[in-house]
């Protein structure tokens, strides 16, 4: 339950653990050669930003990041981004999955990654850990999760969030009891009866700050806090999922409480949602503000120039730095760093991710000359309801849609997944092609 708001409590005894994320086979191939937390967000950020930012916006600065998967440019940008001075003890420090004489095994699950990463941490002073996903869209004071968990004498704190039955059978859901204590945990309910007996009683949406009165369940946001004690008395074991597995046998043994989070929260995890999150942020009032300058989204400076546009029509579009836009029309669209666009082109719900270098003359003319296109789009090509990703090569005369296609297929050029064309990373599409 709500309690009153008090003083912040203090973050210096809280350790954050970031979870770096399997192969991302849902997201793929925009995981082909990255890490889910590495993808591209919102024309110039990346995942992993949302969940560091927060941390630091809360006043947390000590941030591990667990990574296994394509993770070089991963650790590449979070190098770039996030250097701490000397003195206020500062780091968001990466700790990829290594061979070691007590385990030759990759990580088998969230909570076998912080099992096998324990001897790191245990070396810091903390009295909580606060466990968080590397591929969600939130904006989220953690203040107010370790001000509960400390209030309520709580073990573990679940932050959780209300949504709708359609939702529920998707995700894992809480049943609580009228002090916020978490009684019971079904993952993925589908039986109607089943989700009758899991639904919010409506008397205690007041209480819980849940605005009217409809039908609501509590789903898991998998945003953990636990006692420094208890996550190691948890993870003796070889249990290997906190989800599946840590979750539901804390809650009969221990005091699981739950935190209900009031907000925009979006899992990205397939490639529909990083559409879909992504085209939001164009619309006139998004349901995630990047604007918002009281707690900012921080990401790697890259000290490009402003994006240049000649003649261009822009509507409801997002542009980032570095782009040179000629003559062409951009509509609901996002557009990544250093992304070219040259005349005549159509461009409709799409997510550019930009590139990652200005091609030189000399680069043009030899990749010309070997009948490839330059970086970026080329003339009179049109594209809808299609995700490019960084450094494609698309020629002119082009047509990208998913229009008359299965909704999953697999091609020498592209992919289309949940129904969206997604041109890979580096990827060619010659002059005059139709997709």
């Amino acid at each position: 339950m709500r309690h009153p708001r008090r003083d912040k409590p203090s973050t210096q005894n809280v350790l954050a653990i970031i979870m770096g994320g399997g192969q991302g086979t849902r997201l793929f191939p925009l995981t082909k050669e990255r890490a889910k937390p590495a993808v591209p967000l919102a024309a110039k950020y990346r995942l992993v930003d949302i969940p560091i930012s927060n941390c630091i916006n809360s006043g947390l600065k000590r941030i591990y990041l667990l990574t296994q998967f394509n993770s070089a440019s991963l650790h590449r940008h979070i190098s770039q981004s996030y250097k701490f001075d000397h003195f206020s003890g500062g780091f968001v420090e990466l700790s990829a999955a290594e061979q070691s004489f007590t385990s030759t095994s990759w990580y088998q699950g969230t909570a076998d990654a912080v099992r096998k990463n324990l001897n790191h941490f245990l070396n810091h002073d903390f009295d909580y850990a606060l466990i968080l996903s590397g591929d969600q869209l939130y904006r989220m004071d953690f203040t107010r999760i370790l001000e509960e968990h400390q209030a309520n004498g709580a073990e573990l704190t679940i932050a959780t969030i209300p949504v709708r039955r359609s939702d529920a059978q998707s995700l894992g859901i809480m049943q609580i009891n009228a002090e916020g204590r978490i009684t019971r945990f079904v993952e993925k309910p589908k039986d109607a009866a089943l989700l009758d007996s899991l639904r919010l009683d409506s008397s205690s949406h007041e209480a819980l700050e849940i605005k009217g009165n409809d039908e609501c369940f509590l789903a898991s946001m998998g945003i953990y806090v636990f006692n420094r004690d208890v996550l190691v008395q948890l993870l003796e074991n070889t249990l290997t999922d906190f989800g599946k597995h840590i979750i539901p046998t804390a809650i009969e043994t221990h005091r699981v409480f739950s935190h209900v989070f009031q907000g925009y929260w979006e899992d990205i995890g397939t490639i529909r949602a990083f559409f879909e999150a992504n085209l939001d942020i164009v619309s006139e009032l998004p349901r995630f503000n990047f604007f918002d300058m009281a707690a900012p989204i921080f990401t790697r400076p890259r000290f490009l120039p402003a994006t240049k546009i000649n003649a261009a029509q822009i509507d409801h579009a997002v542009l980032s730095d570095g782009c040179i836009l000629n003559h062409c029309k951009i509509t609901h669209s996002v557009v990544g760093v250093r992304s070219v666009v040259d005349s005549g082109c159509d461009i409709h719900r799409a997510v550019l991710l930009g590139n990652d270098y200005f091609e030189s003359a000399e680069s043009i003319r030899q990749n010309e000359s070997e009948g490839r296109p330059r970086i970026g789009i080329g003339r009179n090509t049109i594209i809808h309801n299609a995700i490019v990703d960084k450094n494609a090569r698309i020629g002119s005369d082009c047509v990208i849609t998913p229009d008359g296609k299965p909704v999953n297929l697999d091609h020498e050029n592209y992919f289309i997944r949940d129904g969206i064309v997604i041109i890979p990373k580096s990827g060619v599409v010659p002059n005059g092609m139709k997709i």
